[in-house]
């Protein structure tokens, strides 16, 4: 995607945004769907694979945590506004992020790779389940 891209040091987020969700999809099950909500504005090459990274991690979090095998929908974006905020977010139960940070280390290299982008990672537990990296 990068490759392809008509600036040398930016690439459109919904390309991005597309290209990450499609392959996360082909590894889940035909009952879990991946909705693009939203996606807008040019990111830095320098971003592209700690926020590819970060986008396969909630998204399998959400396949595995948020969905539990049966049929449902991950909602995800890439919005620029005040900065850029990526989201994901599915229809389970949530999860506390200080209890669980200090398990998981899939949340834990989220967080290292958000400050990474120089951003932080929040999480809502209702009423979706949503993960929100914010970042400049």
């Amino acid at each position: 995607m990068l490759y392809g891209a008509s600036a040398v040091n930016r690439f459109s987020a919904t390309e991005f945004l597309d290209a990450v969700c499609q392959a996360a999809q082909q590894a889940f099950p035909p009952n879990l769907t991946i909705v693009r909500e939203v996606a807008s504005g040019d990111l830095d090459n320098d971003d592209a694979m700690p926020l590819a990274l970060i986008l396969n991690e909630l998204l399998t979090n959400a396949a595995k945590y948020g969905c539990y095998g049966r049929e449902g929908q991950i909602r995800v974006g890439l919005a620029n506004g005040d900065g850029f905020e990526l989201y994901v977010e599915d229809d389970g139960p949530g999860f506390d992020l200080q209890s669980v940070s200090d398990r998981s280390s899939g949340l834990k290299l989220v967080q290292l790779l958000a400050r990474q982008l120089r951003g932080h990672l929040e999480v809502v537990a209702k009423p979706a389940s949503r993960c929100t990296i914010r970042f400049q």
